[in-house]
């Protein structure tokens, strides 16, 4: 268990999370390796299926983050991932997902080290928790 290493795959809304953790990158900011980021439009075009294929095909935790409420491009994007992530919460418990394994977040371009801090402190978690074995989800 020491050496395990959680895969994390994150989805990004393109116009303010990537864009944060594109400024982390070129500021040259140190985290975790331990993500895959998928850049999606919107935050509130993350499909429940994305999330449950993700933890399917191997992912260990699920990271969505997406602009701040009332900042969307699209207007209610953020507000339709808010609604679906409480609702896809119930569902993982239900799978026997822990609540640690799966977070929503909101991160605006400028935010380079918010976005360090919720990468950092989502792979910690997940590391605690150790590797996901859930037979539920094949």
């Amino acid at each position: 268990m020491n050496n395990f290493e959680p895969r994390i795959v994150a989805f990004l809304c393109s116009w303010c999370s990537y864009a944060g953790a594109d400024k982390a990158g070129s500021s040259r900011k140190t985290y975790p390796q331990n993500i895959n980021i998928i850049r999606v439009m919107c935050s509130g075009r993350v499909d429940p299926q994305f999330v449950l294929e993700a933890f399917k095909e191997g992912a260990d935790g699920v990271l969505i983050l997406g602009c701040h409420p009332g900042d969307c491009h699209y207007k209610e994007g953020n507000y339709n991932i808010l609604r679906r992530y409480h609702f896809l919460k119930k569902v993982l418990m239900e799978l026997g997902i822990e609540e640690g394994r799966f977070k929503l977040d909101w991160v605006s371009s400028t935010e380079d080290d918010k976005f360090v801090t919720i990468v950092s402190e989502m792979v910690k978690n997940v590391k605690s928790l150790g590797p996901l074995r859930n037979e539920a989800l094949i």
